[in-house]
Order: C-alpha cells, then structure tokens, then sequence
C-alpha cells in the first residue's frame, strides 16, 4: 500500500500521545455515613496532560481527602469523598467541559455491591439525574465501539500495517475478516468473563504486534509467514487485540439484561470503526494519486518506521509500567 502517509502524518498529530481512547470515567459509592460517598474520578492523558474537564456536584456538596494517582501515564486517577448536605438521590451532576474537549465519560453510581446507576455523557448531554435503576441504553455501546477503534491508535496502526501487506481489495477483504473474527471470539470471553487476562501485559504484546509488522514490511522478505499467509498472522494477533477491546467494557460493564445486545453492539461498532478508518486511507490514497501520481514504493518506508517508532516506544513504556 503506498501513499498512507498523509492519513498516518495527520494521524501521529492527533493522536500521538493517546493511549486506548477510553472515555473518562466518574465513580460514585454510597457510604455507610448518610449523604457521603466516596468518589473515584479517571481522566486520561492527552499530550501527558490530563483532559480539562472536571465533575460539578451540588453547591451543598464538598470534596475532601483527595488521592491522586497516575497508574502506568496513561490517565490520573483521582480518590476523594463527598459530603453532602442531603442526599444526591433525584440530583443532577454534570461535567464542565465536555464541549470543549469533546470528551466522553462513564458515570456509574452504586449502593454497596450493586451498581444503581450508569450513564454515558457527551459534548451533547453533560449532565443527568441520579435516580435508581437506570442503566447506559444499549444503542451506547454502538458508539463506545466506534470510538474505541477510531481513537484506540494502537489498533489503528495495526490495521494499517495489516494493508502494507496485501495488494488488492480481495487479499484484505480476507485479512480484516481473519481479524475480525479472531478478536470478536476474545472479546466477547472476556468481556463475559469466561477468561480474564491482566490488561497491562496484553497492551506491551498489542504494542509489540505493530513493531513486528512493520519490521517484517520494511525487511521485504516475501517468503516470510507475514507475506505468505498475512491472514494467519492477522488471526494470531486479532485474539489479543480482543483482549484490548474487552478493556473498556472492564471499566463501565455490560447491563445484566441486555448483556448480549451490548456486546454485540460494542462489537459491531468496532467493525464500523474499522471500516472508516479503512475507507479514509483509500479515500486519501485515491486523493493522492490523483494530485501528485503513484508514488514510488520507498514511500512506504517514512511511514512504516514513524509506525514502528509508535510501536516500540509503547512497548517500552508498557513493559516498564509492569515492573513498576
């Protein structure tokens, strides 16, 4: 595949300090003390920086004993308890800065092992009432899907070193369906917790996965496994990039009721989400061609060592987050 380079360049500018494109998340638990809860407050790091958006509770209501923490740079967590003048129950809570940031949150609340209230909050609706029972509507999860692969990089760099390795729309048709069905099987075991796999150590192999890839396509070497039967390798590392995917449903859960719409939902958003991102390299491989012509194949090469780069550092950084 040639002229990727302008999708991957604007790519890196975006996105070169994210991390999984996880949404932030705001956990409220009820105490045993009346109108106190304790507050658990996630925000992930863009540019190493965490998101500029902060929770507004009522006036009556004040933080204190806060802990911060930064586990493995990837978001700040934040560990507080409220006190309230009257219950938050029938109150509204809302996010400063959604707009401005276009930052999503998880907001779950719960009364001791019991999750009483979930609600997923946008640039659109940065608010909601606290009230028992209600959970994220399942059409959500279509679009956390979405998201996670859009604005997962990791996985975006995959599938793009995936189509370095094909020469026409037949060879990746069966490729991204090899991917497809491979993460679609671990995902769903682990997001049904049939298995369970430590995220981190997952995320260093993800990491890995690209830097492979495109050594393989800078060396050349066509009589390599990645080059003969590029789908088995797409296979082998779909199953982990499940593993991946299934992180962000570890985070805000799956409705107990509605536990099989959500997972497929999520899932078929991570296929629409991999769908665009492959209908814009060839829409910018079609723009390409038509302004400056084919471009010779050493092109490729800026492209697959700045992805290479990408890779190694995050494994690096991953790897040591587990010996740290």
């Amino acid at each position: 595949m040639k002229a990727v380079l302008a999708f991957v360049s604007a790519a890196m500018s975006i996105f070169s300090n994210a991390h999984e494109g996880l949404p932030a998340y705001l956990e409220i638990n009820t105490l045993q003390q009346p109108e106190q809860y304790g507050i658990i407050w996630k925000r992930p790091l863009v540019a190493n920086r965490p998101l500029a958006i902060s929770p507004i509770f009522p006036s009556d209501c004040k933080l204190s004993n806060s802990e911060l923490r930064n586990p493995r740079n990837a978001a700040l967590i934040q560990h507080s308890k409220l006190v309230c003048s009257k219950s938050l129950d029938s109150r509204s809570i809302s996010i400063r800065g959604l707009q401005e940031t276009g930052a999503d949150v998880v907001v779950r609340v719960r009364a001791g092992t019991q999750y009483e209230t979930n609600a997923l909050l946008g640039p659109s609706s940065d608010s909601f009432t606290l009230k028992n029972d209600r959970s994220i509507p399942v059409m959500d999860y279509l679009l956390l899907g979405i998201q996670h692969l859009v604005f997962g990089l990791d996985h975006v760099l995959f599938v793009v070193c995936l189509m370095f390795f094909v020469p026409g729309i037949g060879p990746l048709i069966k490729v991204i369906t090899g991917f497809t069905i491979a993460h679609s099987v671990t995902l769903g075991l682990s997001a049904m917790q049939i298995i369970s796999v430590p995220q981190a150590p997952i995320e260093a192999v993800i990491a890995l996965s690209i830097v492979f890839l495109s050594i393989e396509r800078i060396r050349d070497m066509k009589d390599t496994l990645s080059f003969k039967h590029t789908w088995i390798v797409s296979v082998i590392f779909g199953l982990l990039h499940g593993f991946g995917f299934a992180g962000i449903l570890h985070e805000i859960g799956l409705p107990e009721d509605q536990l099989l719409s959500a997972l497929l939902l999520f899932n078929l958003g991570v296929e629409i989400g991999q769908i665009l991102v492959i209908a814009l390299i060839f829409l910018g491989i079609a723009t390409t061609s038509l302004i400056w012509g084919r471009l010779p194949q050493r092109s490729t090469l800026p492209v697959l060592y700045v992805i290479g780069g990408i890779g190694a550092f995050w494994f690096v950084d991953r790897s040591l987050s587990l010996i740290t």
